[in-house]
């Protein structure tokens, strides 16, 4: 399995044969102004929620690529009338199987609206189930106890976990999270892009190695593999 980086809670994500883009928030990103956006190979864009620094480029991509959009029900209307064909709505709880796996859309504890103001449902975070492994992608949220079931529902080989606080869970808290999803190799996101959530990137790291963990934080634009 593949992973690239786009910046803030941004991820490409290459399974059996298909990428896979959480969250495009890329152009607005001055941290992530060396990306090229239109060279990003894109076959589903998965949308947490509805804040502008998580949908930005989620239109722009959906036209250029024909891509599947799969979010909640009030974001896939709200892209349906925008002209968005190709869609997939959820809601908290659910599951679907596609050609790459299994999602399952997940609580997560936070706001969610468009830059508009209107609704744009509850926010989610995903677990994805493939034959190349399963991992979580929380999405923003706060620490929750529901976090548990997840690490009793399934097991995950790792996790994408919000670490920048203010608006997010806080390192201490994402440490707390990876107990409960019972996952100890964790890639960090929400962190850097604004003042308010900028970390110490080896404060972080230290903190999750005496937990115990493994925190990776990627370089924009870089590629790993798990």
């Amino acid at each position: 399995m593949k992973i690239t980086y786009y910046g803030h809670s941004c991820f490409g994500i290459e399974t059996m044969g298909k990428h896979l883009l959480f969250d495009p928030f890329i152009r607005p990103n001055a941290l992530a102004k060396e990306i090229d956006i239109d060279a990003i190979p894109v076959d589903y864009v998965l949308i947490s929620h509805g804040h502008e620094d998580h949908i930005a480029d989620a239109l722009s991509i959906l036209e250029r690529t024909g891509a599947t959009l799969i979010a909640n029900y009030e974001i896939v209307s709200w892209y349906k009338k925008q002209g968005v064909t190709n869609s997939h709505s959820m809601n908290l709880g659910g599951s679907w199987n596609f050609d790459f796996g299994k999602v399952k859309f997940v609580q997560a504890v936070h706001s969610s609206s468009f830059s508009d103001g209107s609704y744009a449902g509850s926010a989610g975070g995903f677990l994805i189930e493939t034959s190349e492994g399963n991992f979580y992608y929380s999405g923003d949220t706060a620490l929750t106890y529901d976090m548990k079931l997840i690490g009793e529902y399934k097991k995950i080989d790792f996790a994408f976990l919000c670490i920048g606080n203010n608006y997010t869970m806080s390192l201490d808290n994402a440490i707390i999270a990876s107990d409960y999803i019972r996952c100890d190799r964790i890639i960090g996101m929400h962190y850097d892009t604004f003042e308010p959530i900028r970390i110490d990137h080896q404060e972080a790291k230290d903190k999750f190695n005496r937990a115990g963990k493994e925190l990776t934080l990627m370089p924009i634009g870089s590629t790993t593999t798990r």
